[in-house]
């Protein structure tokens, strides 16, 4: 028996009948599926800056009416990386996104 597939004198039925024959196929497709998902549904930076403008809004009333989210997300860099972007405002990370995903970063208190 083979890990790529059967060997010349086993039929597929007896290379199917080893389930620890197909583990690595197994893993190594779930493993390209997942790349594959994650650069497909990479956030793009529209979905950054809403995410910033809602989470914003969400955390403060005041700074949502008064347009805090708008303008950090305005004023906010997308850096993408192929399977996962994120934004920044000035040196901070502003929001971080993944598998369509965006997780907007709680702000630092104090300094």
């Amino acid at each position: 028996m083979t890990i790529g597939g059967p060997a010349k004198n086993e039929s597929l039925a007896e290379w199917l009948a080893h389930p620890m024959s197909k583990a690595p196929l197994v893993s190594a497709t779930a493993a390209i599926v997942a790349l594959v998902l994650a650069f497909a549904l990479n956030p793009s930076p529209d979905r950054h800056r809403t995410a910033i403008r809602e989470v914003i809004a969400e955390r403060s009333p005041v700074a949502g009416a008064l347009g805090v989210g708008a303008l950090t997300a305005f004023v906010s860099t997308y850096h993408s990386l192929g399977v996962a972007s994120y934004t920044t405002v000035g040196d901070r990370t502003a929001s971080i996104g993944v598998f369509g995903m965006v997780f907007v970063m709680q702000p630092s208190g104090g300094n």
